[in-house]
């Protein structure tokens, strides 16, 4: 019996230091996957998403706290600029889709309607009646923080696109940028902790799009903020367990999106040395990463993964752009945006009113194809 408690012991203590790592990293080379394009053809095919969900009232989720009878309104009389998409955060994400792809394809055949419908949505009054409802008694963390970050990447985009009617609603949507840039700047000191989810309140996704904006407007006191911040939460983060990614509604991973608001705030020196400690198995030429794979596409949850693949994707793609040596990333990138990328349209509404603005920005990182 003394033996084999002993025995039992020693299995025990082995098993506690012995790390497994399920992703594949081996002397194999893994299998090339063809680059996805986003052209004029595909774009037109991404275009309709938003245009077929951004006037779409119902179904409708609100995440609003009910504070009396008042509160009982229906969605366009809550958010008459955001208020289709089936929630806040993807109707916001649904107009910089709108935004994106004008900017970059103003030939698509359906550019007025697309401009129609930014006109309609962005007005003074609208916006006006946006910022209300942030300025509510039970509204003070609404949409915090995943939503704030898609309201400035709008914001970011609009400011980036030129084109005099980007001026009108860079303008008109100001004030409520405003405001969202004041919420960061008062929340972000006192959250002590990062929010490591691979879903909406993920402080590193929220992060790196703020930072974004604060950087393309020359907000210093945001992007100083942000600097800081991340590297208080996260620069002595270490073997980050992507083994253990994605769990099962994951739409964002947790170790890659800490990668990507690092690669834009750390110095090249500071960067190489921090991934060399978080995730060093990807400088590895031969490393690979399995998809996400969706078992149902109807399941508002379960696709979530869809999602999950477009979002490595962007890091991926965004970090071969900054570093020559992850320019073996972008196929794993390619492989995950070819996975779900065929899936987007004429896909049920669960995912279609927002995963067409995930594809669009993993594309967009994979067209800048630059080296910093």
């Amino acid at each position: 019996m003394i033996r084999l408690f002993v025995c039992l012991f020693m299995f025990s203590l082995n098993a506690c230091t012995f790390n497994v790592d399920f992703t594949k990293h081996s002397s194999d080379p893994v299998e090339i996957v063809s680059e996805p394009v986003l052209n004029i053809y595909q774009a037109q095919k991404l275009s309709q998403l938003p245009i077929d969900c951004s006037e779409v009232e119902y179904p409708n989720k609100l995440n609003q706290v009910i504070g009396s009878g008042d509160d009982l309104l229906s969605p366009k009389a809550l958010h008459p600029s955001f208020y289709g998409c089936f929630d806040w955060h993807s109707a916001v994400h649904g107009h910089w889709s709108m935004v994106s792809l004008l900017k970059n394809f103003p030939e698509l055949d359906n550019a007025a309607l697309l401009r129609e419908i930014l006109s309609r949505n962005i007005t003074t009054e609208n916006i006006s009646k946006e910022v209300e409802y942030f300025h509510g008694k039970h509204n003070k963390s609404w949409e915090r923080t995943y939503g704030w970050a898609w309201l400035l990447k709008l914001a970011e985009e609009l400011h980036t696109w030129d084109d005099p009617m980007a001026r009108n609603l860079e303008s008109t949507m100001q004030p409520l940028t405003d405001l969202i840039v004041e919420r960061y700047i008062d929340f972000i000191p006192k959250l002590y902790y990062p929010i490591r989810s691979g879903e909406h309140p993920n402080t590193a996704f929220g992060f790196s799009f703020a930072y974004d904006y604060a950087i393309a407007v020359h907000n210093d006191e945001l992007s100083r903020l942000i600097t800081n911040r991340a590297k208080d939460y996260y620069l002595a983060d270490e073997e980050c367990p992507i083994n253990w990614e994605p769990s099962g509604f994951d739409f964002l991973s947790p170790c890659l999106e800490e990668i990507d608001i690092m690669r834009r705030v750390l110095s090249h020196d500071e960067f190489e040395q921090w991934i060399d400690d978080f995730l060093p198995a990807l400088k590895n030429k031969n490393y690979d990463l399995a998809v996400g794979e969706v078992s149902d596409r109807t399941d508002g949850k379960l696709v979530h993964l869809d999602g999950v693949n477009f979002s490595r994707a962007w890091v991926f793609y965004g970090l071969a752009n900054q570093y020559s040596e992850f320019q073996h990333l972008r196929n794993i990138a390619n492989k995950h945006v070819q996975y779900s990328l065929p899936n987007l349209v004429g896909d049920s509404y669960e995912g279609g009113h927002w995963l067409g603005s995930f594809a669009i920005y993993a594309l967009n990182q994979l067209n800048k194809k630059r080296i910093d």
